[in-house]
């Protein structure tokens, strides 16, 4: 089963990483239907603080939980004024987990690395956005952030949402890690619609021949037609085993 939200199960470098949580507990019911045990994790990373990637830990009941201290802050959409971050609020989570905050990036192992807070470096990614903190300012969702995985090919990079924009989030996996050769992007891009954006990331990605490109949520259709036109993708889907 499906739903508005993201959660990804990581196994390299001999750990094992849920990487989000959705919004409710239907990550472990599909767990269960796929014959894979949630049990054993070496740790539960959250992308950043809204309630389709996070929600979900109110079903988890111990662990280790790393991420970015902003994830705990109240937002809103500004659509519709919608409380969109956590349910739990950090103290609460602290009496189930043990939690490591960081914004910066930081070895989760030899080849596992977490990218922390993501600059924004260019001028046409992360220059608007459609969320507010409780006092009504803009929330650029500073918290987001990715893991990067070092492979024989090179880079894979696993997002969250993308809301710092994929060409921020590869450039800072690039400097972060002193490795050039990125081998896959895979999760949230965060793009709507088939604009600038849309077209510098597609070039952007064309240029560094990637081998393997998945976007999957918070990519809308426009922006995956486009991505299927350039690179003939297949399009990812709740409960696919992918391998690389």
């Amino acid at each position: 089963m499906a739903e508005h939200g993201l959660s990804y199960l990581i196994e390299h470098d001999g750990k094992r990483i849920l990487f989000d949580t959705g919004q409710s507990n239907l990550f472990m019911k599909n767990a269960k239907l796929m014959n894979i045990s949630l049990d054993n994790i070496d740790m539960i990373i959250l992308s950043h603080g809204h309630y389709d990637h996070g929600n979900g830990l109110s079903y988890l009941h111990e662990g280790s939980l790393v991420c970015h201290p902003g994830c705990f802050v109240k937002r809103y959409s500004r659509k519709d004024n919608r409380y969109i971050g956590l349910k739990n609020t950090r103290e609460e989570l602290e009496k189930r987990f043990d939690i490591k905050v960081s914004g910066k990036a930081f070895k989760i192992s030899k080849k596992i690395i977490f990218l922390g807070e993501i600059p924004r470096l260019n001028g046409f990614e992360s220059q608007n956005t459609t969320f507010a903190f409780e006092d009504g300012t803009p929330d650029f969702i500073m918290d987001d952030g990715a893991i990067a995985i070092i492979i024989d090919e090179g880079l894979f990079v696993i997002t969250g949402c993308g809301h710092a924009g994929i060409i921020n989030t590869l450039e800072h996996a690039r400097r972060v890690t002193g490795i050039n050769k990125l081998s896959g992007i895979m999760g949230g891009f965060h793009l709507k619609e088939n604009d600038r954006q849309t077209k510098e990331t597609i070039k952007y990605l064309k240029e560094s021949v990637i081998d393997h490109i998945l976007p999957s949520h918070c990519t809308e259709l426009p922006a995956l037609s486009a991505f299927y036109e350039n690179f003939g993708i297949k399009q990812l889907k709740t409960g696919d085993i992918l391998s690389f």
